[in-house]
């Protein structure tokens, strides 16, 4: 990587990572796309097209790289990506699957007050009745993984046809004005067929449950590193100071740092047989996400308000960023990773 070229490649892992052949190509088309981020069509027939990458390194990379050149983007090509590797890590688990992959996936396993999904099986079919929160694109998407109530307590994964006449994607609300044509909202689902993934528990215990949450936060990063540039320009132009030079190595450091976590975690995670997955995945996500923070007040400090208001790219590579990275809940997070390793499952 070079300090000059946010779209340098590699952008985030060594250039040394095995697979990062296909990630070039894909990264290619992306730049082939007219209104990358901004047309989910266009964005959306582009993902479907990219061959999913055969480590997680690479993946996260592609990931990084999407977002380094458009947030939009990235936040349309991580969950359809995450959904065939979920379908691939139950095939390889030993499930049957009886469905057609193709087209573009979603993945829908938030919850919320006051709404519930549930699953019924009745001679021998399952069907999906309710209403799921946050369905990210699914008036846009053919298909989602989408995680629904089987009892009580326990959840599981269904692979759901969008297009189904029982399936309705509302258009709101939806007020943002980050990923504001990323539409998050939820589905009224009624008696809609669904094909099981896995057993109930099975999709939040799997291995890859952590490296997906990591992923989203390879896109956080990948998303601000051109801050990092635009800090760096301040930093060097003729009324630049040692404080411009203090916000620069504020985010510097900060994404160096992150930079290191992603890399150290992609290597475990490809390896293999790691017992602490889920705190590893936790750690490495609240990291980046404070970078991210950093490096976004950095660089509000640093540059002052016009490229905000004059500057369209970095007006929305920042506000779509503020919106991606409130998936990372904060202290929440922080007192799990607590809790983690006050019961001694915290070892470094």
């Amino acid at each position: 990587m070079t300090d000059g070229d946010h779209l340098a490649f590699p952008l985030l892992v060594p250039d040394d990572t095995p697979g990062l052949g296909g990630v070039r190509v894909a990264l290619e088309g992306a730049d082939a796309v007219d209104g990358l981020g901004t047309d989910i069509a266009a964005t959306l027939a582009w993902a479907v097209d990219v061959a999913r990458p055969t480590s997680v390194a690479a993946t996260w990379e592609l990931l990084a790289s999407v977002a380094a050149r458009d947030v939009a983007a990235a936040r349309v090509l991580e969950p359809h990506l995450d959904a065939l590797t979920i379908l691939a890590e139950a095939a390889a688990s030993g499930f049957a699957l009886d469905l057609d992959t193709i087209g573009t996936w979603g993945v829908f396993a938030a919850e919320g007050p006051g709404t519930r999904l549930e699953a019924r099986h009745d001679a021998g079919t399952w069907t999906l009745h309710g209403t799921k929160p946050w369905c990210s694109l699914a008036a846009d998407l053919d298909r989602a993984l989408v995680t629904a109530w089987v009892d009580d307590e326990r959840r599981q994964l269904f692979a759901l046809d969008l297009r189904d006449a029982a399936v309705t994607a509302h258009q709101g609300p939806w007020h943002a004005r980050g990923l504001d044509r990323v539409v998050s909202a939820p589905i009224d689902v009624e008696g809609a067929p669904a094909v099981p993934v896995g057993d109930a528990g099975w999709y939040l215990c799997r291995p890859g449950f952590a490296h997906g949450g990591v992923g989203v936060a390879a896109c956080w990063w990948g998303g601000v590193a051109p801050l990092r540039l635009a800090l760096a320009d301040a930093a060097t132009g003729d009324s630049a100071d040692q404080v411009s030079r203090v916000h620069l190595g504020r985010a510097d450091t900060a994404l160096w740092a992150a930079r290191a976590v992603l890399v150290e975690t992609a290597r475990v995670f490809d390896a293999g047989g790691s017992a602490s997955e889920g705190l590893r995945a936790a750690r490495a996500r609240t990291v980046v996400a404070d970078a991210v923070e950093t490096t976004i007040s950095e660089a509000a400090h640093a540059l002052g308000p016009l490229p905000l208001v004059a500057d369209e790219a970095h007006a929305r590579r920042v506000a779509d960023l503020q919106v991606y990275v409130r998936q990372h809940h904060g202290a929440r997070d922080l007192a799990k990773i607590g809790g983690d390793v006050a019961r001694g499952g915290g070892a470094w």
